[in-house]
């Protein structure tokens, strides 16, 4: 029998809207789903039937709609891939060495290249993955050592150089790391407390700008963090009594407005 629809570790990139304004959301712990809007009902399709399977998992839609999809395997400890390129659904593993493939998060590049930045538990560090075209094998390769790679959110810039934003849980800071100079370069952008988990990112458009959403565990505050005036500022954006910012989700518009989502814990 089919097992039941359980998820966990579902985050705002769990979510993702097609070119006809559809949403379109993932999710999974017994097995890979996704849920769709077809224009006049939501549908529900299994994408991996594979056992424990689905957590941590990140969508990304391309010009055509195809369907883009990085995910947990807990019982191997991998990370896998899962697409509709070809029309019907093909998971595969990306990486399997050691207990890898938590907290990914998906981006689609030009020419169809495929970015997943997770997290090692095994050797406790920040990974990233690519692949040029749907027949191109993965590469895989560290970004960034010490304790550091949860809560990593990925986005693109114009030029196609990837930018990830992240918890370092040795020194419990925020860091961003950038493959821009053609080599991983890794920042500390706030050590002021416990910060930077539940990290999520975008580059503005227009201007190249950085900007990065992260929870405040030591003050229970929603923070933001830019590098728009050239040097990295961070800012305090809801400090109430109550315990706020879990689960922050942060979008850039065309005329390079900030939007962030988060949760209130206490309400």
């Amino acid at each position: 029998a089919d097992a039941p629809r359980m998820f966990s570790e579902l985050t705002p990139r769990s979510i993702a809207v097609d070119a006809g304004g559809r949403p379109h959301i993932v999710y999974g712990q017994d097995h890979l789903y996704h849920a769709y809007y077809d224009g006049s009902a939501w549908r529900t399709e299994t994408v991996d039937d594979a056992s424990r399977v689905g957590e941590h998992a990140s969508i990304a839609i391309g010009s055509g709609n195809e369907i883009h999809i990085s995910y947990y395997d807990v019982l191997n400890g991998d990370l896998k891939y899962a697409t509709k390129r070809s029309g019907a659904w093909v998971a595969s593993t990306v990486d399997s060495a050691g207990n890898v493939g938590q907290y990914s998060c998906i981006a689609l590049g030009s020419a169809g290249k495929v970015h997943i930045s997770y997290y090692d538990a095994t050797a406790l560090v920040l990974k990233y993955a690519s692949k040029t075209s749907a027949s191109a094998a993965w590469t895989t390769e560290q970004v960034d050592g010490g304790n550091v790679g949860q809560y990593s959110a990925l986005a693109l810039d114009a030029t196609g150089f990837v930018h990830i934003g992240y918890y370092d849980a040795g020194n419990q800071d925020l860091k961003y790391a950038t493959n821009a100079t053609g080599a991983w370069v890794a920042t500390t952008v706030d050590a002021g407390g416990n910060v930077g988990s539940y990290a999520s990112i975008a580059v503005a458009a227009a201007t190249g700008a950085i900007h990065i959403s992260y929870y405040d565990s030591t003050n229970g505050d929603l923070k933001y963090a830019t590098n728009a005036t050239g040097a990295w500022t961070t800012a305090t954006v809801d400090d109430p009594v109550e315990n706020v910012g879990w689960f922050t989700s942060l979008a850039v518009d065309g005329a390079g407005k900030v939007h962030i989502s988060y949760y209130d814990v206490t309400n």
